[in-house]
């Protein structure tokens, strides 16, 4: 293939790429915790060729379009209050852990209850991790409250029963400010070689009865799909245009007597 083509080639799978990133923003757009995704693009640089044989000195650099990562935008999102005393929104920088068959995973998806065993756990039913592992309620337990710091407490079966601490809620943050990918099941885990560390109590920002929100900004991720479909397009029908201009190149080398 000529170098336009190649070069058009890479451009294309690169917008089809992030096509697919903002796409996924959008589908997520109402899913609690969820932070957005962008691409992260980079100039790739051509090996250059030689051949003394066939021409004078070397291949000019040829540039394409790498599409090198996905970087995920970790920004608060807006608090919406649930009155859910089971939701918890978590402010600032921090995650939630929980335990899944994968091992500990963390997430800003603060939407627990409480499962059958009395233990609170997130929608998909992994344990929410305290700091000293699952917590627990017992049955006759109402008028759960967790503060600031992440304290939970519940009374007994009577409104004038004292309130018992059930666990603290277990907030960590990765040692350095990437140290956290996405896991899928709007979950996190640790880069390789990362480390977690819990967040100070002075930090902890814990807030019952709320949730955050998606921090997809949906006008945004609209009009960076229109700007992206539009770049598609006019690629392809520049690419077009060029194998149509090189078709009729051979055709008319192929007949010199037209």
């Amino acid at each position: 293939m000529e170098n336009v083509s190649l070069v058009g080639l890479s451009r294309q799978v690169a917008l089809q790429r992030e096509l697919d990133v903002i796409a996924n923003n959008l589908a997520n757009l109402n899913t609690t915790g969820f932070k957005s995704d962008e691409v992260v693009f980079q100039e790739f640089i051509s090996p250059t060729a030689r051949d003394d044989t066939f021409q004078r000195g070397a291949d000019r650099r040829m540039s394409f379009v790498w599409d090198r990562a996905t970087a995920t935008n970790l920004a608060q999102g807006p608090m919406e209050p649930t009155g859910n005393s089971l939701d918890v929104g978590l402010g600032g920088r921090g995650y939630f852990v929980v335990q899944t068959p994968e091992g500990e995973r963390y997430t800003r998806n603060g939407s627990f209850e409480i499962n059958a065993q009395g233990q609170l756990v997130t929608k998909q039913g992994y344990q929410v991790l305290g700091e000293n592992g699952p917590i627990a309620f017992d049955q006759a337990d109402n008028g759960i409250t967790i503060t600031r710091d992440g304290t939970i407490s519940a009374r007994g079966a009577t409104a004038n029963a004292p309130a018992g601490q059930r666990g603290r809620l277990r907030v960590v943050d990765g040692s350095t400010p990437r140290a956290m990918e996405k896991a899928g099941d709007n979950m996190f885990t640790l880069r390789a070689g990362a480390q977690v560390a819990s967040v100070a109590i002075g930090n902890v920002d814990v807030r019952q009865g709320f949730i955050e929100k998606s921090n997809v900004t949906p006008v945004l991720e609209m009009s960076r799909m229109i700007e992206v479909t539009r770049a598609y397009t006019s690629l392809a029908s520049s690419i077009e245009r060029h194998d149509q201009l090189r078709r009729d190149a051979i055709r008319s080398l192929g007949n010199p007597s037209s």
